[in-house]
């Protein structure tokens, strides 16, 4: 069919794959660095495309007929009434809509309200907060503002040279907070709710449709966020399930339906295949096991992996409660964490060190638990991130989550995702797949490790876990409506 390109333009760089349109094999990459503070709450989309000029360099893109775009979620890009900017872009790690995100909860009656009307409640790093901090914070750049794009939106009209139509995908909408993944339907009454007046919203694509052809008549796809895109590069169909392990963590998996969940402990984002993706977040993961590695002064956590390896499972009594910065999943924002069972035979090093790992997974299966107690079948776990080569992890992750792990291969997933899409609609356009099919690339190279015999002492963990989180924390994951 061809040659694709997917390009993936993160909080920090541009990744680039060029991959056969027919079996998804990477034939080229390419990369480079956003010129911006990595920290940085606002930027100027313009390095988005610097970033990406500077990854497509040495005819890397040459012979390509179509390309899928992945960008950062949870950035807003306000423009005026001529497409201009109003002024530089917000970005998802900002966190001083946290105060709008609270008024815009009330404003509209509560969180059952949200989550009925787009299946999820406001967070400060949702561009529907942001659009609340902006009317209070910079009410002449806010009454300014004429249309609303997110970062994926915008790089796609930028490379089809800024047209009229203005496009995004359902996946990215999905994160706007004015947009429902239940109904496929815009709120303009919450964009008005936030911003005080209404403005123009970018159409929403089919999975297989594309935004529109270069004039030198290049295919762009519709392009999505990119948890959505590395959700298709992964190949996750229903029954997976993805455990994300970062300083915080997530938990997502594949439905068939979008899912409203009033605690707000569930945000139900749609995928880029015509599925959903409901996400369960919590806010610690791997930085529990820094935490625990700077405790017992230790250099990295290979040293505490390989120590947490010498205790047995349940650490001797030891329990975790891995609540260091808060916590969301459960609800428990001004919380701190908690370590119990502290007997004499327990106060040692390698109890702590597994007590920490067994803590940070009991927590992530809590939050598997959220998705699987709404009906959700959860058959395999794909585990990402560094802490995914861990021994420690690789140990107990199997029997606590109650399911097959699979660890993949590292590779930019969310750019082959949207080198994925942009092969479907590439194929779509041309009369050699369905709309309904994505091509059938091969999936991610895995390792997998199975519960075995191992399943009850997991479930033996998890219980002395729960036990403690509910003596602690009682009535946590059942809170008052």
């Amino acid at each position: 069919m061809g040659i694709v390109a997917g390009l993936d333009s993160s909080s920090g760089f541009t990744r680039i794959v060029v991959c056969d349109a027919d079996t998804g094999a990477v034939l080229r990459q390419g990369y480079a660095p956003h010129p911006v503070d990595p920290k940085a709450t606002e930027v100027d989309p313009q390095v988005w495309l610097l970033s990406l000029g500077d990854a497509a360099t040495g005819g890397l893109l040459e012979g390509v007929q179509a390309i899928g775009v992945s960008a950062q979620q949870n950035g807003l890009v306000p423009l005026d009434a001529q497409g201009g900017l109003v002024r530089p872009a917000l970005l998802g790690n900002d966190k001083r809509a946290q105060v709008a995100a609270a008024d815009l909860i009330d404003g509209l009656g509560g969180r059952q309200a949200w989550a009925e009307a787009v299946g999820c409640v406001p967070q400060a790093a949702q561009p529907v907060a942001k659009l609340r901090w902006l009317a209070r914070a910079e009410p002449e750049a806010a009454r300014r503002i004429a249309g609303l794009m997110q970062p994926h939106d915008w790089l796609v009209w930028q490379l089809l040279g800024r047209p009229s139509r203005r496009t995004t995908d359902r996946g990215g909408a999905s994160a706007t907070g004015y947009w429902s993944a239940g109904t496929g339907s815009y709120r303009p009454d919450l964009v008005e709710l936030a911003l005080g007046h209404q403005c123009a919203l970018p159409e929403v694509l089919g999975p297989a449709e594309a935004a529109g052809t270069t004039p030198e008549g290049l295919l762009i796809s519709a392009g999505t966020g990119e948890t959505m895109a590395a959700a298709f590069g992964l190949g996750l169909g229903v029954g997976d399930a993805v455990v994300s392990l970062g300083a915080s963590g997530s938990v997502m998996a594949v439905h068939h339906e979008a899912l409203a969940d009033p605690s707000g402990m569930i945000t139900s984002f749609a995928d880029a295949t015509g599925m959903h993706l409901p996400v369960v977040h919590t806010l610690n993961a791997v930085r529990a096991l820094r935490g625990t590695a700077e405790l017992l002064g230790l250099d990295d956590l290979a040293e505490l992996s390989d120590l947490a390896m010498k205790s047995t499972p349940g650490s001797s009594g030891l329990v975790l409660l891995p609540y260091l910065e808060g916590e969301r999943t459960p609800q428990l924002p001004h919380t701190a964490g908690t370590l119990s069972g502290l007997r004499r035979e327990s106060m040692k090093p390698e109890h702590l060190a597994r007590a920490s790992f067994e803590g940070m997974l009991c927590s992530l299966a809590d939050a598997l638990d959220v998705l699987r107690g709404r009906g959700l079948e959860v058959r395999r776990v794909f585990l990402l991130g560094a802490a995914a080569e861990l021994a420690a992890v690789q140990a107990a992750a199997p029997a606590i989550f109650g399911a097959q792990v699979l660890v993949p291969q590292p590779a930019d997933y969310a750019a082959l995702g949207a080198a994925r899409q942009a092969a479907w609609a590439l194929g779509v356009a041309q009369g050699t797949l369905s709309p309904q099919a994505p091509p059938a690339w091969q999936g991610a190279a895995v390792q997998v490790f199975e519960p075995g015999d191992e399943l009850p002492v997991g479930q033996a963990v998890r219980q002395q876990y729960g036990a403690t989180r509910d003596q602690i924390h009682p009535g946590a994951f059942n809170p008052a409506p």
